[in-house]
């Protein structure tokens, strides 16, 4: 599941890969601002998704298997204990959001940037 999880965050606009915090954990980020951060230990991944505050909190009621960011600021962030019985479906529509919400969170003139770059590679 990691390797999937990976691909698909890997898959969005610009989406690169860093390991800031070592080589335990894999950054996602999009103009240089993190939008996902992967581990796996044991067989087991953890992957911490940036969440508008109010859908944060109903994902952590609905799912035990959804926390509060793990060292992340906790209104702001989730951290998913992704194991066989979690649906990818939901796991990539989370990082659809958090991905989502980075970006626009980026200034005018990179979202505009990294639209050129992307429409320059379509041509």
């Amino acid at each position: 599941m990691y390797e999937q999880i990976v691909a698909y965050g890997l898959s969005k606009k610009e989406a690169v890969k860093d390991y800031p915090f070592g080589r335990e954990t894999l950054v996602l980020k999009v103009g240089g601002k993190m939008f996902a951060l992967l581990t796996e230990k044991e067989g087991i991944c953890y992957v911490s998704l940036k969440c508008d505050p109010v859908i944060a909190e109903n994902l952590r009621e609905q799912n035990k298997a959804i926390k509060p960011g793990y060292h992340l600021n906790k209104k702001h962030w989730n951290t998913v204990t992704v194991d066989p019985v979690f649906r990818l479906e939901d796991l990539y529509s989370m990082v659809d959001h958090s991905y989502e919400l980075v970006f626009k969170s980026l200034t005018k003139a990179q979202r505009e940037a990294i639209t050129m770059r992307i429409r320059a590679t379509e041509l």
